[in-house]
């Protein structure tokens, strides 16, 4: 199980990876959005992995209608994902966000 201070502690241990609000949310930018808080317990990350990690664990991975224009988008239940596994799916989207290692 993870949370949203496990998701802040990682995301800030990444290297250029600032925290700020978006849309009323807490949310950490590499050179873009690289993970939001959409709502209480659930994270928006960017990976390449989503039908994927959805199809594996729709219990766990997800995305609404809102997400179908941005194909990177995926959501993350949180209670549902260890924090390692946490840390690997943010490594990635922070990459892809822009984000140097």
């Amino acid at each position: 199980m993870s949370t949203e201070d496990d998701v802040r502690r990682i995301c800030l241990g990444l290297p250029g990876v600032a925290e700020r609000l978006s849309w009323q949310r807490p949310a950490w930018f590499a050179k873009t959005l690289m993970a939001r808080i959409w709502e209480d317990g659930v994270l928006t990350v960017k990976t390449g992995e989503r039908e994927a990690l959805a199809a594996m664990e729709p219990e766990t991975y997800f995305w609404t209608p809102h997400h179908d224009r941005s194909p990177l988008l995926l959501l993350v239940r949180l209670e549902r994902v260890d924090p390692a596994e946490l840390g690997e799916l943010l490594a990635e989207s922070h990459r892809l966000a822009g984000g140097t290692r």
